[in-house]
């Protein structure tokens, strides 16, 4: 047990599922993660030990088979994967907030017919907003839904940045109605996609063209979705009412900036370990170099930016977990998160010297895929820009 990044109030059945992940990924994920990366590998061996652990049910209503467990406890093992390797925090990051947004806003068929599945990870979910130029410019989607006179939709255009993407079965996208609103984003709706894992055309009119090759964040898929006439039931659309999407989004959206912070923190703290480690290893001038007051002052900059970003996360995930909205403390949570995990991850590379750039020392990897978290889930600018309207509604004289 370390002092660092620890969170009071937890129950015994928190502390336990915590606690077993967290053995989980020193045994079996940190290990096998510079093989698996290197080889840009999916960690199937691994999804599946995390099947069978119940993790993907984690936030799933007990009257379905899950946990039923906060957002707190999800974003904790969130932080305690990606402590192991980021990608395998990606395998369910998407995957709960799927599961969230049909818990939240599913109607009852959609519950019944997804959740048991989920749980056990045979559905296994994908979450789809962002487009080619259009970003983080929700309201700007192009991606149409076509209402035909038989209550179907012809579904097409092309969806980005998509994870999981091939290996999921069920995505969550957020495309184009033509509803009459004057507001873009209230002609945006929410549609379930079921579909099989793989590549190529997996369905009539819904083909996944191959996987992205990226910097880091490596061995899970990362995909497009292009839609060429696909036809969808209007029971696929997210709790049955066209014109909601943005605003079901949006709520998802929480979960996955908290999240994605919590993944930062996991990544940092890794970061801050692995420095921690090798400073009392390094000799120079006949002592550690963790005994060297440069080295010692960024160690301590850098478990204070490790502790800050942990319960800033915390904060942000027990604030949803009351009810209550928490779009500004998810934004900050996120924003300053990813911009302390960067910060961490350098100042570790930095004390390996040039050990750090060798492919052998896991702090290379770690340099790959700490600038991901800057972006995923809405850059740091876009975070500010969420946080100052939240602040100006606030304190608005």
């Amino acid at each position: 047990m370390t002092r660092l990044a620890q969170t009071l109030g937890l129950t015994e059945f928190q502390t336990e599922i915590i606690s077993t992940v967290r053995q989980f990924v020193d045994k079996e994920i940190i290990p096998n993660a510079h093989d698996l990366e290197h080889a840009d590998t999916y960690p199937q061996a691994i999804v599946d030990q995390m099947r069978a652990m119940g993790l993907f049910g984690l936030m799933i209503p007990t009257e379905y088979g899950g946990l039923g467990e906060s957002l707190l406890t999800s974003a904790l093992c969130v932080e305690e994967l990606a402590r192991g390797w980021m990608s395998i925090s990606g395998v369910i990051n998407t995957h709960f907030i799927v599961a969230y947004l049909i818990r939240q806003h599913g109607t009852d068929e959609q519950k019944q017919r997804f959740l048991p599945r989920m749980v056990t990870g045979e559905t296994r979910g994908a979450f789809s907003m962002s487009e080619p130029e259009v970003g983080s410019d929700v309201a700007a989607i192009r991606t149409r839904a076509a209402r035909n006179d038989d209550g179907t939709y012809a579904i097409d255009g092309a969806k980005m940045w998509l994870t999981n993407g091939a290996s999921s079965t069920l995505v969550a996208a957020l495309v184009r109605t033509e509803e009459g609103a004057d507001k873009p984003h209230h002609n945006l709706t929410a549609f379930l996609i079921e579909k099989p894992a793989g590549f190529g055309e997996v369905a009539p009119g819904l083909t996944i063209p191959g996987k992205l090759d990226k910097l880091g964040y490596k061995g899970i898929d990362t995909t497009e979705l292009i839609f060429d006439g696909y036809l969808a039931a209007a029971d696929d659309v997210l709790g049955g009412a066209p014109g909601q999407g943005f605003a079901q989004m949006m709520d998802g959206i929480e979960i996955g900036r908290v999240n994605v912070a919590a993944r930062a923190c996991g990544v940092g703290i890794r970061a801050f370990e692995l420095a921690v480690r090798y400073a009392q290893q390094r000799h120079t001038f006949g002592k550690p170099i963790a005994e060297h007051q440069a080295i010692a002052f960024q160690l301590a900059e850098m478990a204070t930016k490790v502790e800050a970003a942990h319960l800033m996360m915390v904060n942000a995930a027990r604030l949803k977990d009351s009810g209550a909205r928490n779009d500004l403390e998810a934004g900050m949570a996120k924003y300053l998160a990813s911009e302390f995990c960067s910060e961490v991850v350098q100042a570790s590379f930095r004390i390996h010297g040039g050990y750090g750039y060798s492919k052998e020392y896991e702090i290379e990897r770690l340099m790959r895929d700490a600038p991901f978290l800057l972006i995923g889930e809405g850059t740091s600018e876009i975070q500010k820009i969420i946080i100052s309207k939240r602040l100006l509604d606030d304190y608005r004289i």
